[in-house]
């Protein structure tokens, strides 16, 4: 059996409220109530949002959808008047990006969580995108392992790994 994502919790100050937001924006069907929980389904997985009185840490959440689905969920933030990003930092205010040549932007729910909708996965543009994504991909080793890689001048791939090799050779 493959590993998938079943579920997450979501902490709620209104756990329908956060729910029925979250899939009005996505245009996705009713959340369902289970238990303490306020459900929406996304593909195979659901976001189980439970009310709590404790202060919310904001979790980031991405949803990769298809260029016309994310016109109609740009066109919904739009209509909201929800204020919106294309970075993850909130610096690029009223933007989107355009990182592995497709789309994306951020923006919040009614708790502060900070949700993404992207037309392409991180990366999948590579190096020949005309907008390659900003994060650089490397591959997380064992301890043992990084340290036999670094011996050998080897190095996870990326822009950073070229600063570093360049770096190395100077050294």
């Amino acid at each position: 059996m493959a590993v998938s994502l079943n579920h997450t919790i979501v902490a709620a100050q209104n756990k329908k409220k956060a729910a029925l937001f979250l899939t009005e924006i996505l245009g996705l069907p009713p959340p369902s109530l289970l238990g303490p929980f306020a459900g929406v389904t996304v593909g195979d997985t659901s976001l189980d949002y439970m009310e709590t009185d404790d202060e919310i840490v904001s979790q980031h959440y991405a949803f990769l959808v298809s260029e016309i689905e994310f016109d109609q969920i740009f066109e919904r933030i739009r209509e909201r008047r929800l204020t919106y990003w294309a970075d993850p930092y909130r610096q690029e205010r009223d933007q989107i990006n355009g990182w592995d040549d497709g789309r994306g932007l951020y923006f919040e729910d009614p708790n502060g969580h900070l949700l993404e909708i992207i037309t392409r996965p991180y990366g999948s543009g590579g190096p020949a995108a005309s907008r390659p994504h900003p994060l650089v991909a490397r591959s997380l080793e064992p301890e043992n392992q990084q340290a036999d890689s670094g011996r050998r001048g080897k190095s996870g791939g990326g822009r950073l790994a070229t600063a570093e090799q360049q770096g190395r050779q100077g050294e």
